[in-house]
């Protein structure tokens, strides 16, 4: 069985050893060694990365037999082995997973939500905690007392308990196991039955930055960072905070009143534009009806959008019941609208007719649009459409 050099020397990043057996499965390649400091997935713990004679390693598992297997990318040539650890990500798992546990008790402390799962993944890391909600102002504070925590940097241990000894344990949480029964002890905060890597005090934590939280399924989802990633989460946010403040050409802190004169702005003009194009549309109207042709109306726009076109459609069909077929030359699409007295089924007349023109949609009896690949296909849509709808009113 393969020595846990990730449980006796956790700080360990490389090491020579042997390789006791390697093997191939479905095109993939396997070496197990003789002692390894690769962490394999477990626990909510993501795997370590990093080399094994140069080679590298993919994914560490568990298999069925408890034996550490490494995953590579081809297998190596020599028994002997030397292994070197992705340190910076083993890291980031050990400030994570430390950080999570002292974030656990931290919220079982001030609000009694027991953590029920952890989750540390690239670009999430999560708790899901047993609390309805959890508001602003408890994300404070939850936030303020574990990294006070941190700044008393109190040792965290870990070590191996019968189960008699723990039952004198206070684990919020027994094991499944009852054998190998693994304690990670945050001094004088919290016990837990982990089997995770762990830093050795809690000033290493660096920092616990708490994102947000979301309802889940009853319970509250919390998102944080730890440690070096959580410096890269507020270096990213103070960088993208400079470059709003400096859009606006204001200081940080007045950013959020240029914000709200911003968008009191926007709407005003985005109203003051509606009221244009339904101005203009009223115009337009005026100017597509000497086009009609008995109850019809068919044009195409050279400079309108299909969503532009489509309103037009539905604000003349309304008002002059009409049966209204436009097109868009900008995008090759194509709007067909009535309001419903009419006899003719939008969605089944561009279902019939589509195909021959190499148009593609749908829609309903009232309502229905197209799009086409070239704009001679969206015109001969237009033009064939128009006669046959004519030659059946007029036969």
């Amino acid at each position: 069985m393969t020595k846990k050099i990730y449980y006796s020397s956790p700080y360990t990043k490389e090491w020579e050893t042997i390789i006791n057996k390697t093997f191939i499965k479905e095109d993939k390649y396997f070496v197990i060694l003789e002692e390894t400091a690769f962490y394999p997935t477990g626990g909510g713990q993501p795997h370590d990365t990093g080399t094994i004679n140069g080679i590298e390693v993919l994914d560490v598992f568990t298999d069925e037999n408890g034996e550490i297997v490494h995953m590579t990318e081809r297998l190596p040539d020599t028994i002997q082995a030397f292994c070197s650890l992705n340190w910076r990500r083993r890291f980031e798992h050990m400030q994570h997973h430390s950080g999570q546990h002292l974030l656990s008790a931290v919220c079982y402390t001030l609000f009694n939500a027991k953590t029920v799962s952890f989750h540390l993944g690239q670009d999430n890391v999560t708790i899901d905690l047993e609390i309805s909600e959890l508001n602003h102002s408890q994300m404070e504070k939850i936030e303020q007392i574990a990294n006070e925590e941190i700044y008393h940097n109190k040792l965290i241990h870990t070590y191996y308990v019968t189960s008699e000894k723990l039952a004198k344990i206070p684990l919020l949480k027994m094991p499944k196991v009852t054998e190998n029964i693994r304690i990670v002890e945050i001094e004088g905060i919290e016990y837990n039955a982990c089997g995770g890597t762990h830093v050795l005090r809690t000033g290493e934590i660096g920092i616990i930055k708490l994102i947000k939280a979301e309802k889940q399924k009853g319970m509250v989802r919390l998102f944080f960072k730890c440690g070096l990633r959580a410096l890269q989460e507020l270096n990213e946010g103070q960088q993208i905070l400079g470059m709003i403040a400096a859009k606006f050409n204001t200081g940080r802190k007045e950013v959020i009143d240029r914000i709200d004169k911003w968008e009191e702005e926007k709407k005003r003009l985005e109203s003051e534009l509606s009221k244009a194009k339904d101005e203009n549309n009223a115009y337009l109207a005026k100017e597509l009806l000497l086009k009609k042709e008995e109850d019809f109306l068919f044009h195409v726009f050279e400079d309108k959008t299909l969503n532009e076109i489509k309103d037009l459609a539905i604000m003349m069909a309304n008002d002059h019941n009409l049966f209204i077929l436009f097109a868009s030359s900008l995008e090759n699409k194509a709007v067909a609208v009535h309001n419903g007295t009419k006899n003719v089924s939008c969605g089944k007349f561009l279902k019939e007719h589509l195909g021959s023109f190499n148009g593609r949609g749908g829609g309903s009896d009232k309502s229905a649009q197209a799009s086409f690949p070239t704009l001679e296909d969206t015109l001969n849509f237009i033009d064939a459409s128009r006669r046959e709808l004519l030659k059946n009113i007029l036969d």
